[in-house]
């Protein structure tokens, strides 16, 4: 199953747990379930959903990454993208039970734009034993 995301802004968070796990069949007693993002700009990551949390992960992105000075730059300006989604990583592999993500309390699926405003497309698969 795939969907997309419509981003705004360059680099922004966007919860998209409740996409996930609306892609898991309900007949899926144990397994597991994976989320691949399918570009180079964007990542995935299991985090806590709290506005500050993800303005800190931003942040965070931003200052280990700055903007500009990348050999990359001389293509297409947008070096630091890359070389963020590069620390977030394409995917999330999450374990099921009884149908449903088998997530923490605390627990989201985050898709963490790093080129926007873009249109991104999630691709989730899952493995596993159904219920007969």
């Amino acid at each position: 199953m795939t969907f997309t995301v419509e981003t705004d802004d360059r680099l922004t968070t966007i919860d998209v747990t409740d996409r996930i796990a609306a892609a898991v069949p309900d007949d899926l007693e144990s397994g597991t379930c994976t989320a691949f993002v399918e570009h180079t700009t964007a990542g995935l990551v299991v985090q806590e959903n709290e506005p500050r949390l993800r303005e800190d992960l931003e942040a965070f992105l931003a200052d280990v990454v700055p903007d500009g000075g990348h050999k990359h730059d001389q293509l297409d300006g947008n070096a630091d993208s890359h070389l963020r989604a590069t620390l977030l990583g394409p995917d999330v592999t999450i374990p099921v039970t009884d149908g449903s993500p088998a997530l923490g309390r605390w627990q989201s699926v985050l898709l963490l734009e790093c080129d926007g405003p873009r249109t991104r497309t999630v691709t989730v698969t899952t493995v596993g034993s159904t219920v007969d």
